[in-house]
């Protein structure tokens, strides 16, 4: 009995030991990106162990290159990657055209581009991951492959590493070319704007000697989308300056509203509803001289002749002139009407200046002429 307590004893004791995991660590799988195509663009290693496994049988699988019927060549005639015909036709289908006719062995040669971009392009085929660092080396010829070989996975993210991170003043002008290459539209519109912010650097770059050289015609299109971005800003912000104009135009008829309504006060006596006008102070001053000045008979007064103009602008948007107490407003509004009348027949440029002008004033805090008249009454 006391034999068969101790094997227990010693049963409970002792656990067995789990058997390392066949193949290489993990380790080196999880610094390694994957791409996703969810909204996060987080990566899948590490998530899943499914997932996580067979990523790394893939790797394995082209890193041993086990019965391999595909022979790339490359610029490197010392250096020849082995793929698999059935993965690299699932993955691309250039490369399944490619392998149309049943063969043993497939000899393919990729040039122009660095031998180890086409490994690393030949690898994302079979996992759909990459290192970092090697991606930020080859980011260009990536971008290339991956619109050569109809691979869309690898050329949105060749796509967004360079619109997020990797673009910058010595490749901007190259990317420009291949966006415009290999049909990537916003990228070649990021492109553009980054060189509307230091053409002057950009211009006399490398890249773009190269590329006046090899693609004039990249080169005129840069050029002619540059003036029209740049005739874009100008005309938006000439609009912004316009708007800002209407607008004081348009404080200025609220505020002639309340002085004719309030009355001019003693200084210090302004409640803060009729102070958060900034044209109150001003067209105050300008009103009392309006009121008083001599020359303005003669027209000879500047600051008179803005106060007229001012006071035609109310009469133009004033809701009822009979019960205004702004100044010359009926009056203003009697004189338009009869001269409206008689230029019914022939079109009046001046008249239609008015008018645009009241239009664009009106649209600006789309108002009407309501404010005006309870203003007014009250």
């Amino acid at each position: 009995m006391e034999n068969i307590q101790e094997e227990e004893v010693l049963v409970n004791k002792i656990e067995p030991v789990p058997p390392p995991l066949s193949g290489p660590s993990t380790a080196n799988v999880n610094r390694r990106k994957c791409c996703s195509l969810n909204k996060n663009r987080s990566t899948l290693s590490g998530i899943n162990c499914s997932i996580s496994q067979a990523r790394e049988s893939w790797d394995r699988l082209f890193d041993e290159g086990y019965r391999a019927d595909v022979e790339i060549h490359t610029d490197n005639d010392t250096i020849i990657i082995y793929a698999h015909a059935s993965i690299l036709g699932i993955a691309s289908p250039v490369f399944k055209s490619m392998f149309k006719k049943s063969r043993r062995t497939h000899h393919i040669s990729i040039n122009g581009v660095p031998s180890e971009a086409v490994r690393i392009f030949t690898r994302f085929l079979y996992s759909s991951c990459y290192e970092e660092a090697e991606m930020e080396e080859h980011i260009l010829s990536l971008l290339v492959l991956s619109h050569a070989f109809a691979v869309p996975q690898l050329k949105q993210e060749c796509e967004y590493q360079l619109e997020h991170k990797l673009l910058n003043m010595e490749n901007v002008v190259d990317v420009f070319q291949l966006a415009v290459l290999c049909d990537a539209p916003r990228l070649s519109i990021i492109c553009q704007r980054f060189v509307l912010g230091c053409f002057k650097a950009a211009s006399s770059s490398a890249g773009w000697k190269a590329m006046r050289a090899s693609h004039p015609h990249i080169e005129k299109k840069l050029l002619e989308s540059l003036k029209f971005e740049d005739h874009r800003q100008k005309e938006m912000m000439r609009k912004v300056n316009e708007r800002k104009v209407y607008l004081e135009l348009y404080e200025a008829m609220e505020a002639l509203v309340r002085i004719c309504r309030d009355g001019r006060r003693p200084s210090g006596e302004h409640d803060q509803e009729h102070c958060k006008y900034e044209a109150n102070k001003g067209l105050e001053s300008l009103l009392q001289h309006f009121c008083g000045c001599k020359l303005r008979v003669a027209g000879g007064c500047s600051h008179c002749k803005r106060m007229k103009q001012l006071l035609e602008l109310h009469s133009r948007i004033c809701a009822d002139s009979d019960v205004c107490r702004v100044p010359l407003c009926k009056k203003l509004k009697q004189r338009m009407m009869k001269e409206n009348k008689k230029k019914k027949k022939n079109k009046d440029k001046d008249e239609m200046k008015w008018k645009i002008l009241v239009r664009k004033i009106m649209r600006t805090k789309s108002i009407t002429g309501a404010p005006y008249f309870t203003l007014a009454l009250s």
